[in-house]
């Protein structure tokens, strides 16, 4: 069944879940990754605070996988890399300009949640273990990353994974627009059938490596055109289906 989950503040009150529809957001008691039920409540989504539609224990993020957006070697293997939970930013939340770089740029992905524990999944099961799909912008210090050699520090600041606005349950993952806007102009543009490997190749690759836990992230990639940004602009990713994420630079 199609759901969009969405995690929001209602006003200063706890953090808690809802479904989605249209602008009318129904509470759920209980475990999003579980059991729950829909309250008879509803509040509307302008009286809330849409935070990130999970809190993952790590982000694992998969470079060069866009057939437009790729070195001229081709690649056997993903490759992989580490957003920490520290990393983790929200729908209309500020990302801050670290002193550390002169070069920020945007990169909008998909991002898969994960539903239950996963370890040495198949390709052919893969999809058991997803518990939806949402927006995210790997925000990344391009010229550390150049002078790093690897990827650690330039990816890793606080607030430099924007995720949301929402968790949708039951779209194709491979037939996707996606696309990022800063300040209302398109700056990349493309559709996730390009992605090189596939989600259940990423799944079951990455829980060959380590243990995916609930609520856990993987950030399948980034099309072409990452572009610098400034402070003051405003940056947007979105999915066709999944809907929009903004955020303003600090």
């Amino acid at each position: 069944m199609q759901l969009k989950f969405v995690r929001f503040n209602n006003k200063g009150r706890s953090t808690a879940w809802g479904i989605l529809n249209g602008s009318i957001i129904n509470p759920i008691e209980g475990n999003v990754f579980g059991d729950y039920r829909v309250s008879g409540e509803s509040v509307s989504l302008n009286d809330v605070t849409l935070l990130a539609p999970c809190v993952p224990s790590k982000a694992v993020c998969i470079g060069k996988n866009y057939n437009d957006h790729k070195s001229e070697t081709e690649m056997d293997e993903p490759i992989l890399f580490l957003k920490p939970p520290t990393s983790l930013n929200h729908p209309n939340g500020i990302v801050e300009y670290p002193v550390m770089t002169s070069d920020l740029q945007f990169e909008a992905e998909l991002a898969v949640v994960i539903k239950k524990t996963a370890k040495y999944v198949s390709e052919e099961n893969a999809y058991e273990y997803i518990m939806g799909y949402t927006c995210a912008n790997d925000i990344t210090a391009r010229d550390l990353q150049r002078k790093d050699g690897q990827w650690t520090r330039s990816k890793s600041f606080d607030g430099f994974m924007p995720i949301g606005p929402c968790l949708e349950t039951d779209i194709d993952p491979h037939r996707l627009d996606i696309k990022l806007y800063l300040n209302d102009e398109v700056r990349q543009s493309s559709n996730t059938c390009n992605l090189i490997f596939k989600i259940p190749r990423l799944i079951a690759f990455v829980s060959q490596v380590m243990t995916l836990y609930p609520g856990d992230v993987i950030l399948t990639g980034s099309p072409s055109g990452p572009r610098p940004m400034k402070a003051g602009d405003r940056v947007v990713v979105e999915i066709e289906g999944i809907g929009r994420l903004e955020n303003q630079i600090g």
